[in-house]
């Protein structure tokens, strides 16, 4: 890391062979049990000594100008949280690129695409936590994530950030942290099942910052899809009319999944067909649950 002066702290749920403690590295190592990503990170309060809180998750790793970049912004006392782009990282084998380049296309991400790729400086009100700096004193006067969410933790957070504090959160393009991406097929669609549940939830729970006509948008298309395909059994002009929208569809998705590595463009085009589907599905599930199981805890 290009910084002068950082400590680092891995939460791990058992000890894993590191010693305790690497001066050299000034790194520790705390086994913490089985709990969840958020816990772990709380439990920082009680071990770290630095102003700022850095996260990172244990499927990603920093550019080397991580801290320089983000730390820059905290010279304004009103800025809480710094955040930046969780880019896939170029060793991820095929089916793990091809996940990241779902994720990072405008159809699946929409104007959020900025989480995946460096996109221009701006003020936000929810960032992921796989890339995410807060003050010590803020995280503190928090309480922590204070959840059992996961994922979703980090919303909560950020909008104790924005709303009880009145704070800014700013994402950083520079700040740049690489996330390896589950591989498509089935570990991509389990998280995106998980992603979309929680943010149906979170519309009821935190509308906020979920209640956006952006997150409704796979769900309208697959209930559009599904009522179309019905109506169109019994008319014949609107099976003309289904058969042309689902063909404009496709098109549009297949050429969002060009690239130059050929290979590439059938897992990104099913990739990107698969995520709406699944996203559409769970967000409307999450819409109707009554508690999730983290709260049931």
């Amino acid at each position: 890391m290009d910084y002068p002066d950082f400590e680092i702290l891995i939460f791990p749920d058992e000890p894993f062979g590191f010693k305790e403690y690497i001066p050299k590295c000034n790194l520790q190592v705390i086994s913490t049990g089985g709990v969840s990503p958020a816990q772990k990170r709380d439990i920082a309060l009680k071990y770290a000594k630095g102003e700022i809180f850095a996260f990172l998750d244990d499927d990603a790793y920093p550019a080397r100008d991580w801290l320089k970049q983000a730390i820059t912004h905290f010279t304004d006392k009103n800025i809480a949280a710094v955040g930046g782009p969780g880019v896939t990282p170029k060793e991820d084998n095929l089916r793990q690129f091809a996940s990241g380049r779902v994720y990072s296309s405008i159809l699946v991400s929409g104007r959020f695409v900025y989480r995946y790729t460096p996109k221009k400086r701006l003020e936000v009100d929810d960032l992921p936590s796989c890339n995410f700096l807060i003050r010590k004193n803020v995280f503190e006067e928090l309480g922590g994530f204070n959840t059992n969410f996961w994922p979703g933790e980090d919303t909560k957070l950020c909008l104790d950030i924005v709303q009880k504090l009145g704070k800014k959160i700013i994402y950083e393009p520079k700040a740049v942290v690489f996330h390896h991406r589950r591989p498509l097929f089935m570990p991509h669609i389990r998280q995106i099942a998980n992603y979309a549940l929680h943010r149906g939830y979170f519309v009821k729970r935190y509308p906020q910052t979920s209640l956006k006509f952006v997150y409704f948008l796979p769900s309208i298309l697959i209930s559009g899809i599904f009522l179309s395909l019905i109506v169109s059994l019994f008319s014949g002009k609107v099976r003309d009319i289904y058969l042309s929208a689902v063909s404009l569809y496709i098109i549009i998705v297949f050429l969002f999944s060009l690239s130059r590595k050929l290979r590439l463009i059938p897992f990104v085009f099913f990739g990107i067909i698969i995520t709406h589907l699944v996203y559409g599905i769970y967000f409307l599930k999450g819409l109707l649950v009554l508690k999730l199981e983290e709260e049931k805890r």
